[in-house]
């Protein structure tokens, strides 16, 4: 009786997927997310290029999906977005430091420990498993970087998508963004 009530969970809900969102609000998603992309990548492209420095990684384009795509998520919000990156470099950097002899061990430790860490001070973003998980199983470029990793591009690629976001999520008088700060 209790296999099938753990089997009969996996079926989902009675709710249904999510309803589908409006043309207007996939144009303003889909050039939101271009535009804070771009803004990274063009940075990254003038100032880090041809340095041992990167400011853009893929966890990037997960945390634009939240910051443009679902702009009103407890997850995308500006506490989110900059802490769940920030937290996650300095253990996915720290799993790497400590356990990089074991990969497998520091890059499970990484995420699960991310995950906890953004959970108890309410910065959960999942992009930042990513990032955690990027730390570790980065190139030798991104282990030399050590500590400087949760600087760049940790802290500043965030804040970049952050301003993009501010700037261009209030022009439509439908959106918002933030909802929070704190």
């Amino acid at each position: 009786m209790r296999l099938m009530g753990y089997v009969r969970k996996m079926r989902g809900s009675v709710h249904g997927s999510p309803p589908r969102v409006s043309l207007p609000e996939v144009l303003w998603s889909w050039t939101g997310a271009f535009l804070g992309i771009a803004a990274v990548a063009w940075l990254n492209q003038r100032f880090f290029v041809g340095t041992d420095l990167t400011l853009a990684i893929g966890s990037l384009g997960a945390s634009a999906v939240l910051v443009f795509g679902a702009v009103r998520s407890p997850l995308a919000q500006p506490r989110n977005l900059v802490g769940g990156h920030v937290l996650s470099a300095l253990v996915g950097v720290t799993c790497w430091q400590w356990l990089g002899g074991e990969p497998w061990l520091a890059q499970s430790v990484a995420v699960a420990t991310a995950i906890a860490l953004m959970h108890l001070t309410r910065t959960l973003h999942p992009p930042g498993g990513a990032t955690a998980l990027i730390a570790v199983i980065g190139s030798d470029q991104v282990h030399a970087m050590g500590y400087l990793f949760v600087l760049f591009p940790a802290t500043l690629g965030p804040l970049v998508l952050l301003v993009v976001a501010l700037l261009f999520n209030n022009l439509p008088a439908a959106r918002r963004y933030p909802e929070f700060w704190l």
